[in-house]
């Protein structure tokens, strides 16, 4: 049940991506038609919105990357054939996404407080705007990483009561 509100949570997100591609997309054409036309003039704070958009569209996909499974791992060694094997190495994966999720959260938390002491330059926003985005996503990917931790473990468990 928690897996579902999870998954329908992530559907979500994929939808916001979606709106925020779109919106970043506004941006980023004032820009480009003001600098090989000119038939509007230059707006410096339409790279400050495409900036703060940006920022977003990678914290909230790397979210949506670790609950898909799509967010990139190094393997050092060969793709485990058996069970325990495969547990020990998802599990490790799982686990450093979770160790650096914590950091993210643990030391975000201060960023975003030191974010929100400043504005940015042109449209004068705060910028806890942007800098909050830190540790949602470490909280996310700690949350998400730790139930797909637990969904490993539990197939594990499964298969090791089933005769092979």
């Amino acid at each position: 049940m928690f897996g579902r509100f999870l998954d329908k949570f992530c559907k979500g997100l994929r939808i916001l991506l979606g709106v925020l591609m779109g919106a970043l997309a506004v941006p980023v054409a004032m820009q480009v038609v003001s600098r090989y036309t000119g038939l509007i003039p230059t707006f410096l704070w339409t790279e400050e919105l495409a900036t703060f958009l940006f920022i977003w569209i990678v914290m909230i996909g790397s979210v949506v990357a670790v609950w898909d499974g799509t967010h990139f791992d190094v393997r050092i060694t060969r793709d485990a054939k058996g069970p325990f094997a495969r547990l020990v190495q998802d599990g490790v994966v799982h686990v450093a996404i979770m160790v650096f999720g914590a950091l993210f959260l643990f030391y975000g938390i201060e960023y975003a407080e030191f974010g929100g002491k400043q504005r940015s330059v042109m449209m004068r926003a705060n910028l806890m705007i942007t800098h909050i985005s830190v540790p949602i996503a470490g909280g996310l990917w700690l949350l998400l990483s730790g139930y797909r931790l637990f969904e490993t473990f539990t197939a594990f468990r499964s298969r090791e009561g089933t005769p092979s």
